[in-house]
Formats: C-alpha cells, sequence, structure tokens
C-alpha cells in the first residue's frame, strides 16, 4: 500500500488549510504545507499554531511566490526536500494546492498509486504538441524572463524586446528535451531521488529554468520524462481541472458532486471557498470506505449540462430575468388561447380599443408583436420565449400596469404551466374554434409541412395528424385543471360570450358585451 506525502502550496485562508491538513491526515498519510511569505502574517501563523500538534504534518521554508515565476518551483522543490527528510517511508509525493479537494477515497487512491507503481505527470512535447493555446510559446524558453508579467508588465515585455532585438536567444540545456503539461502531479520516492541527484550533478538546470517563464509547466515534466522510462509515466495529472471558455479555471459547487466522483482523477481543482456543503461531502468522501463508481470521461459535456440548467447563486450577480423571474400575486396575466390567430387577436384588439385594457397578439410566435422598447426584448422572439415571466414582468413595468392580456397558441402548453407556477392571478380563456379541413391545409403549409397544391397528398396523413396533435394540445390544457380556465366558442353569441370575458378580463357584464361586439370572433 503506498504511503502519501501531500504537498500543499498555499497563501490565503488558513481553515480551509487547516481542514486540508486534517482530511489529509485523517487515515495516516502526511502533509507539507508551504505557505507564500508574501502572505499576510496572521495567515501563517494561524496555519503554523493549527498544525503544531500533528506529527504527520510539517512545514517547509517559506520564500514569496509570484505566478509565472520560478519561485513556485523553488517553493515545491522545498517541499520535496522537506518531506524527503521528515517522513521516510512516504513512497509517493502528491502536488496541491489550497484550492484542491480529494474526490476519492483515500484507500482507493493509496490501492491504485500502488498498483500502477507509475508517475502520474502531464507531458506533452513543448515545441511540436500545442499544449499552449494561447500567449507566449517559444519564447517562454528561449529568452530570459527576469520580471514578473503581472507586477511588471512593462520591464517584462520592454526585456523581452530588447532581448529579440539583440538576437538573445538561448539554447536548451544539453541532452533535454522539453516537456509541457499541468503543475499538478503525483511522482514515486524513487523518481523524487533521481530529480535530486540530477540537480545536484547539473547546476545548469537550475540556472535555465530560474528565467524560463512559466517554469512550474515545464520544469518536473521535462526532469521526470528525462530520468524515467516513458512505460513507467502516466501522462495525465492526478487532479481533474477544467477550464472555461474565457480560458480561466472552472470553480466547482455542489451541483458537481456527481461529476468529480465519476472522473478519473483523484482529487479536484478548483473547489468553492463558499461552498461548505461539496467540500464537507468530498471530505467525509476521503475517509470513507465506499466503493468508487464506474468512471467515465464526459466532465465537460456534465459541466455545460449543469451551467445550462442554471445554478442559483454562482453569478456574480443575477441576470435580469433572474430578478425579475416572477410576476407575483399583484399581478393579472390574461392568456386568450386559441389556434385561430385572427380570431384572438380580434379579441384583445377590441380589450384595448373598447375596454382599455394593456393587450397583446401572439407575442411568444410573432417578431413584430407591436412591442414597446423593453431593452431589445421586442426585437427577440427566442430571448422572450427563454425569459417568458422577466419579459412579462418588463413588460408590464413598461406599460405601467398590473394586468396584461396577451394571445398565445395552444401549442405553448410549457408556458402556461410556467404562468401557472409563478402564483400571479392567471385567467385563460380558450377560444375553441371549428377548424375544417381547408383551415388545416392552410395551416400546414404556414407552418411549413405542405403546400396547398398538394391537397391529395395532405389529406391522406398531415391532416389527420394535424388535427390529433391541435386535440392534444386542447387536452394537456384542459387537464392542467386551473381555477381561471373558462372555454368559449368561436361562434357563441356576444351574450353568451360576455360572462366568460367578464369574469377573465375583469370587466362589468355590460363592458364584456360591448368587447364581445366589437371583436366578432364569429366572423372568418
Amino acid at each position: 500500500m503506498a504511503k502519501i506525502a501531500y504537498l500543499l502550496l498555499c497563501h490565503r485562508n488558513a481553515p480551509r488549510v487547516l481542514e486540508q491538513a486534517r482530511i489529509l491526515t485523517a487515515r495516516g498519510d502526511y502533509v507539507v504545507i508551504h505557505m507564500d511569505a508574501r502572505a499576510p502574517s496572521e495567515f501563517r501563523g494561524d496555519v503554523a499554531s493549527g498544525t503544531a500538534g500533528n506529527p504527520n504534518v510539517v512545514l517547509a521554508k517559506s520564500i514569496k511566490c509570484g505566478w509565472g515565476e520560478w519561485s513556485l518551483v523553488q517553493a515545491t522543490l522545498n517541499m520535496v526536500t522537506a518531506a524527503h527528510e521528515a517522513f521516510l517511508d512516504a513512497s509517493h509525493f502528491f502536488l496541491m494546492s489550497g484550492d484542491c479537494m480529494p474526490t476519492k477515497p483515500a484507500e482507493y487512491i493509496r490501492a491504485a498509486l500502488a498498483a500502477a507503481d507509475r508517475d502520474h505527470i502531464e507531458h506533452a512535447d513543448f515545441f511540436a504538441d500545442g499544449w499552449i493555446k494561447t500567449g507566449m510559446q517559444d519564447d517562454r524558453l528561449t529568452y530570459r524572463h527576469w520580471f514578473n508579467e503581472r507586477r511588471q508588465k512593462g520591464l517584462f515585455y520592454r526585456s523581452l524586446d530588447v532581448q529579440r532585438k539583440l538576437g538573445l536567444r538561448r539554447a536548451i540545456p544539453s541532452g533535454l528535451r522539453m516537456r509541457i503539461g499541468s503543475q499538478w502531479w503525483v511522482l514515486r520516492r524513487d523518481t523524487i531521488d533521481k530529480i535530486l541527484a540530477f540537480l545536484n550533478e547539473r547546476p545548469d538546470i537550475v540556472r535555465f529554468f530560474r528565467t524560463t517563464w512559466i517554469p512550474d509547466e515545464t520544469f518536473f515534466q521535462t526532469l521526470t520524462m528525462h530520468l524515467v522510462p516513458r512505460t513507467e509515466v502516466i501522462s495525465a495529472p492526478p487532479t481533474y481541472l477544467m477550464f472555461s471558455d474565457y480560458g480561466m479555471p472552472v470553480t466547482f459547487c455542489a451541483d458537481h458532486y456527481d461529476l468529480l466522483r465519476t472522473q478519473g482523477s483523484f482529487f479536484a481543482r478548483k473547489i468553492s471557498d463558499h461552498d461548505d456543503a461539496l467540500r464537507a461531502r468530498l471530505g467525509a468522501l476521503f475517509v470513507s470506505d465506499e466503493s468508487v463508481p464506474e468512471t467515465v470521461d464526459t466532465g465537460r459535456a456534465l459541466y455545460d449540462y449543469v451551467r445550462r440548467r442554471g445554478r442559483t447563486g454562482q453569478r456574480f450577480a443575477p441576470r435580469i430575468w433572474e430578478r425579475s423571474a416572477r410576476l407575483g400575486r399583484d399581478r393579472h396575466v390574461t392568456l386568450i388561447v386559441c389556434k385561430k390567430w385572427h380570431v384572438a387577436k380580434r379579441l384583445v384588439g377590441a380589450l384595448r380599443d373598447v375596454a382599455g385594457k394593456p393587450s397583446f397578439g401572439y407575442i411568444f410566435d410573432e417578431d413584430d408583436a407591436g412591442l414597446p422598447e423593453i431593452g431589445n426584448f421586442e426585437h427577440s422572439q427566442a430571448k422572450r420565449n427563454r425569459h417568458r415571466r422577466a419579459f412579462l414582468n418588463l413588460l408590464m413595468a413598461q406599460t405601467d400596469a398590473r394586468t396584461v392580456s396577451l394571445c398565445l397558441d395552444p401549442s405553448h402548453v410549457a408556458a402556461i404551466e410556467d404562468f401557472g407556477r409563478d402564483g400571479c392571478q392567471l385567467q385563460v380563456l380558450e377560444i375553441d374554434c371549428h377548424l375544417d379541413d381547408a383551415w388545416l391545409e392552410g395551416h400546414a403549409t404556414r407552418i411549413g409541412l405542405g403546400s396547398r397544391t398538394e391537397a391529395g397528398a395532405l389529406h391522406k396523413g398531415l391532416i389527420a395528424t394535424l388535427r390529433m396533435n391541435i386535440e392534444e394540445e386542447r387536452s394537456r390544457i384542459r387537464d392542467m385543471a386551473l381555477p381561471g380556465h373558462r372555454v368559449v366558442h368561436q361562434n357563441d353569441t356576444p351574450g353568451a360570450l360576455a360572462r366568460p370575458i367578464a369574469d377573465t378580463c375583469g370587466l362589468s357584464i355590460d363592458a364584456a358585451g360591448q368587447v364581445a361586439r366589437h371583436a366578432n370572433l364569429s366572423a372568418e
């Protein structure tokens, strides 16, 4: 069974560092901590005092670290040396950061490392494999970098320009074939012995990498592949990490737990500082005897699925359609549901012109629905459908109305369900129309299913299918049993229409009768 010395690079959040140390040593493994000397003295003091009573934890010599500098490699070497001397029975050295958490039980990780008896470190050919996607590439190695690109940007690029103009390119140290890969790795003790011995023999190696840009992605990768047979190296980081479309590391949250468990890696980075629930579950998993599910290489697809669904509280600020995603009980929405659009439009036109009610047509089906300016919602039918309630909120705010009437095709069953869940005062007036074969033929043409010149073909199959689908839409709406759902027929008299219109639209019987007469629904 393997015995692991975890090498922990950290610079902030002492409680999280102490939590990691406690979890990682709970099953008898070791931890070496390097605290960035740039970190506040309170942080370093809290970590030192918090780990003082744990014999399985040692602190490495601290140095000031900077992203992209040799200092990160030196800090790692300080931890390697400390672990090598303090924990003589450590068989593996596992490099990680303060943002990492385990995704497998400790016993599983130890058994897997012992069974494989190989190093886990990503190693792509620096010049041939295209591992670097953006930014500086060959210049990382072939020129010297004395300044930090983030803190001393001007000096960094001026120095590089001078070297380019003077032709001060340098050669790769003899015998080395440059490799590049993820900073995070697990190396066997024998490999660490070889690296330390090689560095003693070749001081030129350290001199070269001291002025290399982002050496933590090349130093251990190159030396491991120089000293260890390829068959003894697994070219994959043991820590799962993912990058967003913007090239930034993805932060994992509670709804990624199953995603993380099923990936082949032993740890994951970055785990949200603010997600105590996820950190607690992963910590409990590490010290448990749970079986490990079958691993699958579907992390990106699963992440994209979760991201598309949306996660409350994981954005820097809620979008307008999240802040306004609920209409509320003081809003009144009337849906005029009808398959014959011209019939429903006559009714909402009468509501607007005769009764003065804010009313609109098929706003979820037509680009030009006569909408006012509403932050570009009026130009995007797709956005209106994606964010129905937010759109109505904006529309009602723009028209300064607490009520609104609008037309809806019966195919929008999901929209009716959506508004029904909102809690607003919802009324549905369904206009049942006689749909003869001639109308269905025209409908098939309008939706791109056929042509009037193909009437015979339409009658053979499409007409029957369309009629069945429309009846199914009606049945689904009626099966909802909405308390505010009323059904009228297109050919009902104005007198018969008055009561349903009055109850649905909040009008008096006289006003509703005037609306019904003006709408003249029975006209074709």
